[in-house]
């Protein structure tokens, strides 16, 4: 399975009642089918996953596989704390028509889980359990959990485990894990600051939460670097690098929806106990967005 170009970890829309909002979906994900996004990612992080109930999950992956272009490449966010319930998502996506699941490092019990041995057995006992390949998440500014070169190195052998969701940011930690990984392995970033360095570093590919909001500018420097484009791959970098940063590591969730809502998606509230960006957040978000649009 090729992971390349860039997808989106989708938002979850959910009305002013906190309830998942079953049409928005429809909405958001049929803008999408309309660029070249390659696929989507469901129940990720920025999809607020840890805030719902598997019957709610299940509600979503259902949705967006119904609504998704038969291109798009669905890969469902599948991570819990244990082996057992990961499983279970995992296998319940599989059943959907999800092609890969994403699964983030476990970290409620930091001082025992913050190993190489414990997080190795993790993934491998998943991987062997669980009907479609898994994608490593390190996201260790959320987390607190950064999954050592040498784990991702090791498990890059399992043969149903076949990339690593690298959000870090750590220019020097993607090259080190491209450079010592099994022979095709696939290393995808998720730090769209660190873009169009990463792809020249050799990054197959990139899950952005900014690309909910703005896909176009996050597609152009995929095609730069696929067209070998150097000056525009730069400048489009350069473009995207404050807003970005705005929807992601300064305002969240809840400034990228809003970056959503400017841009002809539906963004709306994010779920309780998450709150809507404050209006200077929101001039913020505006002026960085005024030549991004969706």
């Amino acid at each position: 399975m090729k992971l390349q170009g860039i997808f989106p970890p989708i938002t979850t829309p959910f009305d002013y009642d906190g309830n998942i909002y079953v049409s928005k979906i429809q909405h958001n994900v049929e803008k999408w089918n309309l660029t070249t996004l390659s696929g989507y990612v469901v129940m990720g992080s920025t999809g607020e996953s840890v805030m719902l109930m598997p019957n709610e999950k299940f509600t979503v992956w259902e949705q967006v596989a119904k609504y998704a272009a038969p291109e798009k490449l669905l890969i469902a966010g599948t991570g819990a704390e244990s082996v057992r319930e990961t499983v279970l998502l995992t296998n319940r996506a599989a059943e959907m028509g999800y092609k890969a699941a994403m699964v983030r490092t476990p970290h409620y019990y930091k001082n025992l889980i913050n190993r190489t041995d414990a997080q190795m057995l993790y993934f491998r006992t998943v991987a062997d359990q669980c009907k479609i390949p898994l994608i490593i998440y390190n996201w260790p500014q959320t987390t607190g959990i950064d999954i050592a070169v040498e784990a991702v190195v090791g498990l890059s052998e399992h043969p149903n485990i076949i990339a690593i969701k690298e959000s870090s940011g750590n220019l020097e930690k993607v090259m080190q894990t491209i450079r010592e990984v099994k022979h095709g392995f696939q290393v995808l970033v998720g730090s769209a600051p660190t873009l169009w360095p990463s792809l020249l570093m050799g990054a197959c590919g990139a899950i952005l939460a900014y690309a909910n909001a703005a896909p176009y500018s996050a597609i152009a420097i995929w095609e730069a670097y696929r067209t070998r484009e150097d000056a525009a791959g730069l400048d489009w970098q350069n473009r995207i690098g404050r807003a970005s940063a705005l929807v992601t590591s300064k305002y969240g969730v809840p400034g990228l929806k809003y970056a959503m809502d400017l841009n002809g998606y539906y963004g709306g509230p994010p779920r309780l106990p998450l709150i809507v960006p404050t209006p200077e957040a929101k001039r913020e978000i505006e002026e960085a967005f005024r030549d991004l649009k969706g």
